[in-house]
């Protein structure tokens, strides 16, 4: 017996016998988000970034993890055995997956404003959804500099050839660090 659940933000549930499974994409991340979380933190991690999506005819969820000083494989090995059992006990995915759990890599994105601070003064490349305009009044979709920071909702950085972009964060489509040799 499934009783339907909407959520305040007009996502859709379905409950049976107390268990919640998500119905979109994002909801599934969601869900799965808000029980990895407490994991992380028992674990000294953070989450980075998470997707739920098909590749081919198969499910795959991913879930990106870091810590000071580098995630190391028994990190990734830990929370995939930890949330592989809780996911299964709760069965929040309807269908077959796999459960994959890595470093974000040297090229890891910056999602969230801790990201912007962390990595002030980091070389970042920003990739915007529309050309948009630098300080110096050239037109650009990809920004690679310095990143100064995200402040009052725009990324301030000092791009590579010495001018400087202010990008408001709804433009970017998005932002990870660059390999520095």
């Amino acid at each position: 017996m499934f009783t339907q659940y909407v959520s305040s933000q007009g996502s859709l549930f379905f409950v049976q016998s107390g268990k919640v499974m998500a119905t979109q994409k994002e909801d599934t991340c969601t869900v799965v988000s808000s029980i990895a979380l407490p994991i992380l933190e028992s674990m000294g991690l953070e989450l980075v970034d998470i997707e739920f999506g098909r590749v081919g005819p198969d499910a795959v969820l991913r879930l990106f993890i870091d810590k000071e000083g580098g995630v190391m494989l028994d990190d990734c090995a830990g929370l995939s055995r930890e949330l592989s059992m809780i996911l299964d006990v709760e069965d929040v995915i309807a269908c077959n997956y796999t459960l994959e759990v890595s470093s974000p890599g040297l090229d890891r994105p910056l999602k969230k404003q801790a990201d912007y601070d962390r990595f002030a003064g980091r070389l970042i490349k920003v990739r915007t959804y529309q050309p948009f305009l630098d300080d110096s009044g050239n037109k650009r979709k990809t920004f690679l500099g310095k990143l100064e920071g995200l402040v009052g909702g725009i990324v301030k950085m000092t791009l590579s050839e010495g001018q400087t972009a202010s990008i408001p964060i709804e433009r970017v489509a998005k932002a990870n660090l660059e390999f520095e040799l």
